[in-house]
């Protein structure tokens, strides 16, 4: 084995520690995460893990032993991180790319399906429950909270949530209202809907439901129609959990064709449910679960 040629590694020392920052640096960006405040994993696009130190102790060995030949390597290396650079800056701003990435995920994200055992455990006290309604139900539900949301007009789910959930949403959106911005959520794909659990709590029964959908998801300025946040042609994919209670007891309507509440359920007028969920023509509270399933929940997952 040969001695060590320090005078070669000295000379030689400045490559290699801009190959240090270049890696570094390369390793620091290429995991282009998610910035939106909806958290769906989508758009991380990192490479594999590197040991730098391993690398690095190779290249000081090569210079040494054979400085010709780690010449070459470490040009190599350098014009294959600054590729892999700009190749990971164009990833993180190709809409293409992102929705592509986003869109695969969701169709091979798998999500363990409770319905069937659910859908049991609740006809053993409920014979004319049908996970198949519910669903349908479920899905409306959701999909009415974001066409609710980006009008910003909450009244037409008030039929469907909790006087709890009902404020809490209702107060998030009167700031948006106040803050003259809308929050735009469009183009939504639900990829999966699943009863995940069921429980006897007390007087009440709680249903969780599972939700993964794709959507667009941006903020505009409601006087300039300027894009705010995030981004109007990004796709984004969220993943929820929907919590829906009952009074105890409750059974399900076999002469209704699903669960969307279209009639009073103790007058049998139109729905038209006040701020405080009651029925606006003969006063009964529809919304708290005396009746059917309300929403109480609504809450992303990882």
């Amino acid at each position: 084995m040969k001695k060590l040629n320090f005078s070669i590694l000295k000379k030689y020392l400045p490559f290699l520690l801009m190959v240090v920052a270049l890696i570094c640096c390369n390793l620091a960006i290429a995991d282009v995460g998610n910035n939106n405040r909806y958290s769906s994993g989508g758009g991380d696009y990192g490479g594999g893990d590197s040991d730098v130190g391993v690398l690095i102790g190779y290249l000081i060995g090569l210079m040494i032993e054979n400085p010709t030949m780690g010449l070459i390597v470490l040009v190599i290396l350098i014009v294959f991180v600054l590729i892999s650079r700009r190749k990971a800056k164009k990833q993180s701003t190709d809409t293409t790319y992102i929705n592509n990435n986003v869109n695969q995920q969701a169709e091979n994200d798998f999500t363990f399906d409770n319905t069937a055992m659910v859908a049991e455990q609740i006809r053993a006290i409920d014979p004319n429950f049908s996970s198949d309604k519910f669903i349908g139900f479920a899905r409306e539900v959701f999909m009415k909270i974001q066409e609710a949301w980006t009008a910003k007009d909450w009244r037409p789910i008030r039929p469907f949530e909790s006087e709890t959930l009902f404020n809490q949403h209702k107060q998030q959106l009167d700031e948006y209202i106040r803050l003259k911005k809308t929050n735009v959520v469009e183009k939504i794909a639900i990829k999966h809907c699943s009863l995940n659990s069921f429980q006897q709590d007390g007087d009440k029964e709680v249903l969780k439901v599972y939700l993964n959908a794709v959507m667009r998801d941006y903020v505009i300025d409601d006087e300039t129609k300027n894009v705010l946040e995030s981004d109007p042609n990004r796709d984004w994919y969220m993943k929820y959990e929907m919590v829906f209670n009952r009074k105890a007891g409750v059974k399900t309507d076999p002469g209704k064709k699903g669960n969307t509440i279209t009639n009073c359920p103790n007058c049998g007028a139109p729905t038209e449910v006040t701020s405080s969920g009651q029925c606006a023509y003969c006063g009964s509270v529809i919304t708290n679960g005396e009746h059917d399933w309300v929403l109480t929940d609504i809450h992303s997952r990882s």
